[in-house]
């Protein structure tokens, strides 16, 4: 099917890049059609006058057709008529073209790894799966392939069910380009997308298993002194999630936002490498949930744009989140002697001086990690600024976060 859609666009070109030579072909032909004229007009001007027929007929049909301004308005229009043919197939040859060359709407378990198989993805997905998560973007499940690869699937309902909207080809196109643009994109810090699946009301999305969970999970456990978390590993966790950040914004063409940066999208492996996840989904889910969230930059709740330095304000929460493991939801956020946000009493402890004051205090001992992170606080704090333009771009943080250690 492809390679005959190939060859009829190949076609449909080869035709589009004749059309100078259409042109060229109705100006000959009509420019012979006048001379051929003017000869037969000469011919029967030579020839005596009939007997029966006047003799001063003859020379004004031969001044009719002698008539130079005759023979050029003749020319004039067959150049016009001949333009005018030539856009009309040049719009019909591109019309063809296009239509050739739109995506093809896939049916069945789209596979982007060799590791996945699609009757062995189909029968997972009926199995009834254990729910890691859920947000009202859709749920987070773990599901294991019957080759032993373990896999997390998130399934995604962005319409309502037998919404008229989620049964329009141009939509189903779109979702499939957007997914199949995910889905390409590869980088140590990113989940990629392995395959995905479409269903009436949705799709399922297939990425790697990160088996440490998020770092919302990490973080919990944390705070209820479950989990040794020193400053070394969540360092490596901040470069990791600006690495992430630093290849949506920079690397991709066109440049990809994050949109809904936060801790639940944050996984983290065995090793506790980050890992950016719903990355991109933005233009998968209209109605995406982001309006109410504690990481939500301000400018969206004046003008809604969004921007890669919104991306950067959402990273500044959690850089304060992994210095002082506070949560941003905590009671004593809301209290006026803290500023009524995390990001507030950061910069209101950093510009007073009082950084210390800020850090989890079972981080706090070796004088030179306490060093890196008062000086995590003070990017933490340019990240949060009010003013887009004042952050610093993913770029500059890689470089800045890397300077307080060597990894």
């Amino acid at each position: 099917m492809f390679r005959k859609r190939h060859i009829l666009s190949s076609l449909a070109r080869e035709l589009l890049a004749l059309q100078p030579l259409f042109l060229l072909f109705l100006f000959s032909l009509h420019h012979n059609t006048v001379q051929c004229q003017g000869r037969l007009s000469k011919h029967v001007s030579s020839e005596p006058p009939s007997p029966s027929r006047p003799s001063s007929a003859a020379p004004s049909s031969s001044g009719y057709k002698d008539d130079p301004r005759k023979i050029i308005l003749s020319m004039v229009l067959g150049a016009v008529t001949g333009l005018v043919c030539s856009v009309l197939f040049a719009l019909v040859v591109r019309c063809v073209v296009q239509y050739l060359n739109r995506t093809p709407i896939l049916k069945g378990p789209v596979i982007f790894s060799p590791k996945i198989a699609s009757k062995t993805l189909q029968s997972a997905l009926a199995k009834e799966n254990h729910l890691l998560g859920s947000s009202p973007n859709g749920k987070y499940y773990k599901t294991m392939l019957d080759n032993g690869l373990t896999i997390a699937v998130k399934r995604l309902t962005p319409f309502e069910s037998n919404s008229p909207e989620a049964k329009r080809k141009s939509v189903k196109r779109q979702i499939q380009t957007e997914l199949e643009l995910l889905a390409s994109l590869r980088n140590r810090n990113l989940m990629s997308l392995r395959a995905y699946v479409r269903e009436p009301d949705g799709f399922s999305l297939v990425y790697d298993y990160a088996s440490t969970g998020s770092l919302a999970d990490v973080l919990n456990r944390v705070r209820e002194n479950e989990l040794p978390f020193g400053w070394e590993v969540r360092l490596r966790i901040a470069v990791g999630v600006v690495k992430g950040l630093q290849y949506l914004h920079f690397t991709c063409v066109p440049q990809i936002l994050h949109y809904n940066l936060k801790p639940t999208n944050v996984m983290l492996d065995a090793e506790f490498e980050p890992r950016l996840a719903d990355y991109g989904l933005a233009k998968l889910l209209p109605n995406l949930d982001r309006g109410s969230s504690l990481y939500t930059p301000p400018e969206c709740f004046h003008n809604c744009r969004y921007t890669d330095k919104s991306d950067i304000f959402s990273f500044g929460i959690i850089l304060g989140v992994l210095l002082t493991s506070k949560d941003p939801t905590d009671p004593f956020f809301g209290e006026a002697a803290s500023g009524g946000s995390l990001g507030c009493w950061l910069r209101h402890l950093q510009q007073a001086g009082e950084s210390r004051e800020a850090l989890d205090k079972s981080m706090l001992g070796e004088e030179g990690e306490e060093d890196e992170m008062l000086m995590a606080v003070r990017i933490a704090a340019a990240c949060l600024s009010d003013m887009p333009a004042d952050r610093p771009s993913s770029d500059e943080l890689v470089h800045m976060l890397t300077q307080l250690h060597s990894f």
